[in-house]
């Protein structure tokens, strides 16, 4: 979730499905809550993950009719981000 969905309809629902909401409130809100600003901060993190892999047509258009085969491709994509993140990183 992002603040774009902070309402408290889609907050009781994350809660109620066992999530734990860690979007901050929007800053017009009359009664903010607390939330995890660690977590929060991860949660960028993460999206850039799914951004990178994403740049792997196979694993963005999912050309693969079984599921081994499509988790094997998006392994080989995490290992190509990876040696590239270190490659990039080492110069």
């Amino acid at each position: 979730m992002d603040k774009a969905y902070e309402d408290n309809e889609t907050r009781t629902l994350a809660e109620k499905q066992g999530f734990i909401p860690v979007v901050p409130p929007k800053s017009n809100r009359k009664e903010p809550w607390e939330y995890d600003k660690e977590v929060y901060k991860n949660r960028n993190e993460v999206e850039r993950f799914f951004l990178r892999i994403k740049r792997f047509r196979k694993v963005f258009t999912r050309y693969d009719k079984l599921d081994i085969m499509f988790i094997g491709f998006i392994t080989i994509a995490m290992i190509f981000d990876a040696v590239l993140k270190f490659n990039v990183n080492t110069l």
